[in-house]
């Protein structure tokens, strides 16, 4: 199968090329090259056609879709950026970009999709009062987050909420530019879906992490500004009270899940997008994950600084289920492993 991976030479992109090659499809890599995810120009695979273009360049998207059988769509800007003034870039990258895509795809042809989803399309992740059941606390106020108050309460009565895992029938309820983002793209896939025949699939991911992570932007994910930190001699430093609960899953199972989700696609009825949770099934917290770094590392322990950033969530955390039944994924790389090989990829400088 010819696949176009736009983002390709990105974090997670280059890494579902490299299994797209090793299960004997043909990747075709489009990618902008920007310099927040691409500090040194990467060297593309042996015999992988790569072409430096932006998404939103419909000339050379039209070039690049050329025999293509499906499209896997990771091209986007990443992260809660730096402040609002971020926000015509986010939706110029991630929601004109995707609209250009999905209309030379259209022109073109080519009716099989893979997005790369996020569980920021959820917000807050799932909460259960001892008085109301299921709950959907609303974003948390800065004054609340000042006074080191971090978790959600029930807005029906106040009383202390118990996390649990989010399925992807959970209602949206993005809490930023870039989870607005990244549900307006799976609301365009879908209605691409419906106007062509297509068929869609969306991996929303959650935490990923690995080799290949962009490092000391204000775009990486956290996993990569603590190792960082670590690198420089410096302890990290863990916003709140270190308490946020995440699932932590490593980029070469979001790579598998990708490949397992291209080749669903040939039995997939048409005009149809299907959602998946991206995740280990296994937990964490943030301060768990800065301890495991930091040991693995033999760098400083983390120091909980209490900072918080408004539009950051409490904790959002997957059920996976759809994915491993539907699907027959299964993460292979645990937490203990995966963290303890990250931190290390940082001593060897990847």
């Amino acid at each position: 199968m010819r696949v176009l991976v736009t983002g390709g030479a990105g974090f997670i992109g280059s890494h579902i090329v490299e299994r797209l090659i090793s299960e004997g499809h043909d990747p075709v890599v489009l990618d902008a090259l920007l310099p927040a995810a691409h500090p040194t120009r990467p060297v593309p695979p042996d015999g992988v056609e790569w072409v430096h273009a932006d998404v939103r360049d419909a000339a050379a998207v039209r070039r690049v879709l050329r025999g293509a059988d499906a499209v896997c769509h990771q091209a986007a800007m990443v992260g809660l950026g730096k402040d609002f003034a971020d926000a015509p870039a986010y939706v110029g990258c991630n929601d004109l970009g995707t609209a250009v895509l999905f209309a030379e795809m259209a022109g073109a042809g080519v009716d099989r999709l893979v997005l790369a989803g996020s569980m920021v399309v959820y917000g807050e992740g799932r909460y259960d009062c001892p008085l109301h059941g299921t709950v959907r606390p609303g974003p948390r106020a800065a004054d609340q987050l000042e006074a080191g108050r971090f978790e959600p309460q029930c807005p029906s009565c106040g009383a202390e909420l118990a996390p649990g895992l989010v399925a992807e029938d959970a209602p949206t309820d993005p809490r930023n530019v870039y989870a607005t983002t990244k549900l307006a793209q799976e609301h365009l896939a879908a209605a691409w879906a419906r106007a062509t025949g297509g068929r869609a699939v969306s991996l929303r991911y959650h935490n990923v992490y690995g080799p290949g992570m962009p490092r000391d932007t204000p775009y990486a994910g956290v996993a990569s500004l603590f190792r960082s930190a670590l690198a420089r001699g410096e302890a990290p430093r863990v916003f709140e009270d270190g308490g946020q609960r995440r699932d932590f899953v490593h980029v070469r199972d979001v790579a598998a899940a990708n490949a397992l989700a291209l080749e669903s696609l040939g039995a997939r009825a048409p005009a149809a997008l299907t959602a998946y949770n991206v995740g280990s099934g296994d937990p964490h917290t943030v301060g768990e994950m800065a301890t495991a770094l930091a040991a693995a590392h033999g760098g400083k322990q983390p120091v909980v600084t209490g900072e918080f950033r408004l539009g950051d969530v409490r904790h959002i955390t997957a059920d996976s289920a759809r994915l491993r039944a539907e699907l027959g994924w299964r993460p292979e790389t645990d937490f203990a492993a995966g963290m303890a090989g990250f931190a290390l990829s940082g001593l060897r400088g990847e």
